[in-house]
């Protein structure tokens, strides 16, 4: 996975995910809007089939960097639990 800042400053970024699907860039917006400093947390795609998806991370207090990696890192233990619960749900 190859990703873009298109743009950063101290409390906006957005970023473009290369190779991506739309729904990947969903599941990151969804889990930036469980951590309190966000303000908002957005997917941008111009065009359906053209444009590459992108994610917009604005923050009322921290940087929207610490904020990324702290729901990629939120995200990486739901797809854990996830998996731990499938693998009982297919016993």
């Amino acid at each position: 996975m190859e990703l873009n800042k298109v743009e950063d400053n101290d409390k906006r970024m957005i970023v473009e995910f290369e190779d991506e699907s739309i729904a990947f860039a969903n599941m990151v917006k969804d889990v930036l809007w469980e951590d309190a400093s966000i303000k908002e947390a957005a997917v941008i795609r111009e065009h359906p089939y053209l444009s590459k998806p992108k994610i917009l991370v604005v923050t009322s207090r921290g940087s929207p960097k610490t904020a990324l990696e702290k729901a990629t890192g939120n995200l990486l233990d739901k797809t854990k639990e996830f998996k731990e619960e499938l693998k009982g749900a297919l016993k």
